[in-house]
């Protein structure tokens, strides 16, 4: 099939498990063209601000402290929202949501290019972060709307384009505040999101699959109050003091909230999160694999510029502008947007599991190469090509793997999970790489090269978590029969039914 054929669409039983046929597939190109600038949109909104911090700290008078906020209020609103709204767009239609999304995030990033205090900026990037949710919806929308074989290979795009805008991000931030202002970090995206809104207005259609069911407000409270807690106390250990008494406490709490979230999951019937999917190993092992590659991810925009930003003088760094250490990580961006379809398309042919052991594998390498040898850019730039091949071809299988372990009414809701288990993962290595090169400083307060090979055997030892966890992942026969007995239907055979049926349609008409 092309993409331009009228095609069968399905639509969901009362319970969402057993689609019928009922209408025709959208544009499929179009529907994941809007979807991808939207993902985009979130991703640099993520990490554009980030390089750029002094700059906006100077224009509002704020302290270094302060100003982290910009980033912490963004992580803190993505992590308690995504689950919540990717909850809402399985019960009352994903294409739905992602136009309320939308326009939440257009609102925010509009607020935030015309702020001009810092608590209007925080509270802007508050609202910036419900776009958390953009990802697991396009994700659901796709699962639901495409033909069997375009699905692979669009979720491998879209996913891709969570580490592509993140890179993206850490290389434009410089140019713009240069030669612009601050401000436009923001305007910028914003024509993106109001492009991808409109696209999704007209281009995408509403999802056929939903789950009549109602919100569980209680497990979202205690999952928001953990999550909150939780990366509240990483993001903010190192400043506050890792043993001072409010740190432990949002740790503590964080913990007692997650503990009280599981047990009233398990006893609703209508659960935010169905935590019984996660004892299927398709499932957990998927999870566990983003929590490495979320950690790694920030281990990747986090040390590479940083020491090329290195005075040459201390014999280590490089003396890069903020500008060309960014454009280092191009070529990473540029091997997730290869390498994000090609695992799609690998996925579909053998499982996801190839691609995720693979990324795996490339990752560790990737981060051992600047652990043994930083000393030349040559090194760092292969470093960067590794890892950007490994994170593209991981993302979307960990995506993939997820869609064919979980029931097709709970798509948006599961990948929401491995979502926000990335976020938690970016969190928690901000937080350990910044400890290990404050633990290491010279006289002058720059980090010591030993700083830098930790922080990167630290990489390196996620990595080969990551290649454990990989591991563990099913094979596709496996997957498929553990998704078989999980409730989600035999896709491939449906399609092939659909198919079948419009050649013959088709050969009547003529």
């Amino acid at each position: 099939m092309t993409d331009n054929v009228i095609q069968p669409r399905d639509a969901a039983t009362a319970d969402g498990s057993a689609p019928v046929r009922t209408g025709i597939y959208a544009n499929t190109t179009l529907v994941v063209l809007f979807m991808s600038l939207a993902g985009l949109s979130f991703a640099v909104l993520q990490s554009l601000v980030a390089p750029a911090l002094p700059a906006i700290a100077r224009d509002v008078h704020s302290s270094v402290s302060s100003i982290s906020w910009v980033l912490t209020a963004y992580l803190l609103s993505a992590a308690v929202t995504t689950p919540i709204l990717g909850r809402l767009g399985d019960i009352a239609g994903k294409r739905r949501i992602l136009l309320v999304v939308l326009v939440i995030v257009a609102a925010g990033t509009l607020l935030a290019a015309l702020s001009s205090t810092l608590t209007v900026l925080i509270i802007a990037r508050a609202v910036q972060g419900v776009g958390g949710a953009i990802l697991p919806l396009s994700i659901g929308i796709v699962r639901d709307e495409l033909p069997r074989h375009r699905v692979g290979v669009s979720i491998g795009l879209l996913s891709a384009i969570l580490g592509i805008g993140g890179g993206l991000g850490i290389v434009l931030a410089g140019p713009i505040v240069d030669h612009l202002s601050w401000e436009w970090l923001f305007w910028i995206p914003l024509m993106v999101v109001l492009v991808a809104l409109v696209g999704v207005a007209i281009g995408v259609p509403e999802s056929p699959v939903r789950t009549p069911a109602r919100l569980d407000l209680l497990g979202a409270f205690t999952l928001s109050t953990s999550l909150v807690c939780l990366l509240l106390g990483v993001s903010k250990g190192r400043e506050w003091g890792w043993g001072s008494g409010t740190i432990i406490g949002l740790l503590v709490i964080a913990a007692v909230a997650l503990v009280a979230f599981v047990l009233i999951e398990l006893r609703m019937h209508e659960p935010l999160v169905d935590l019984r999917l996660m004892k299927h190993r398709g499932v957990w092992a998927t999870d566990l694999a983003g929590l490495c590659y979320g950690f790694a991810m920030f281990g990747l925009f986090l040390l590479i510029p940083m020491l090329l930003e290195l005075p040459a003088i201390t014999g280590y760094g490089f003396g890069k502008t903020v500008s060309g250490a960014g454009l280092f990580l191009l070529p990473a961006a540029a091997m997730m947007l290869v390498f994000g379809p090609l695992s799609g398309l690998l996925s579909h042919r053998f499982g996801p599991k190839i691609p995720l052991v693979g990324g795996a594998l490339l990752l560790t390498i990737g981060f051992a190469i600047p652990a043994v040898d930083h000393g030349s850019t040559g090194l760092l730039l292969a470093s960067v090509f590794i890892i950007g091949a490994g994170v593209g071809l991981a993302f979307a299988a960990m995506a993939n793997a997820i869609v064919e372990a979980v029931p097709i009414h709970h798509t948006a809701e599961a990948t929401s999970v491995n979502a926000i288990i990335r976020t938690v993962g970016g969190s928690i290595g901000v937080a350990v790489v910044a400890a290990v090169i404050a633990a290491n400083t010279t006289a002058q307060g720059l980090p010591t090269e030993h700083a830098f090979m930790s922080a990167f055997w630290v990489c390196t030892a996620v990595g080969v978590l990551a290649i454990i966890a990989s591991l563990a992942v099913p094979s596709k026969r496996r997957l498929h029969d553990e998704a078989l007995a999980t409730g989600v239907e035999d896709i491939d055979a449906r399609d092939d039914a659909l198919a079948a049926e419009s050649q013959e349609a088709s050969d009547r008409n003529r």
